[in-house]
């Protein structure tokens, strides 16, 4: 399941929604992204301490890419329960940006899925990110190193 959203979510909540739609699973990964407080300066930004990031999206077509990514990993692995939770809206440092959760019967499969949907998160998924910091308010560029970790898959 795939939700976009402006609310935080409760990672527990999800967890025992997963948990529960995965049936006899032997392994669930979870990753939860959060919004850093450090600007990273090495992506060409201004640099300064964060104040706010605000994610922006078009309904329906960020929907849309997200289910094709996580295709992908159902197709790749064999997953019993995968669940993505993406928050758009305002955020401020330490905020939840987003969760993802992979169950399977066997956790290489679910660590490889987990991997795989944020690598695809960050680079394909169209989000775009617009970062204040102390020093600048400025779009936040895609970073060479997340396009470099799709090579992998």
């Amino acid at each position: 399941m795939i939700s976009v959203q402006q609310e935080d979510f409760d990672v527990a909540e999800v967890y025992r929604q997963i948990r529960h739609s995965a049936g006899d699973a032997g392994a669930i990964v979870t990753f939860t992204g959060l919004v850093r407080e450090i600007y990273d300066a090495e992506a060409g930004n201004s640099g300064g301490r964060v104040t706010g990031l605000f994610l922006e999206h078009y309904a329906g077509m960020t929907e849309k890419s997200l289910r094709a990514i996580v295709d992908q990993a159902a197709e790749r692995w064999d997953l019993l329960a995968i669940r993505v939770v993406h928050r758009v809206g305002a955020l401020a440092p330490g905020d939840q940006i987003v969760l993802v959760a992979t169950a399977s019967a066997h956790r290489g499969d679910a660590f490889s899925a987990a991997e795989f949907i944020m690598d695809y998160l960050k680079s394909r998924a169209p989000f775009w990110k617009k970062q204040t910091s102390t020093q600048a308010t400025e779009w936040v560029e895609a970073r060479e190193t997340d396009a470099e970790a799709l090579k992998r898959w």
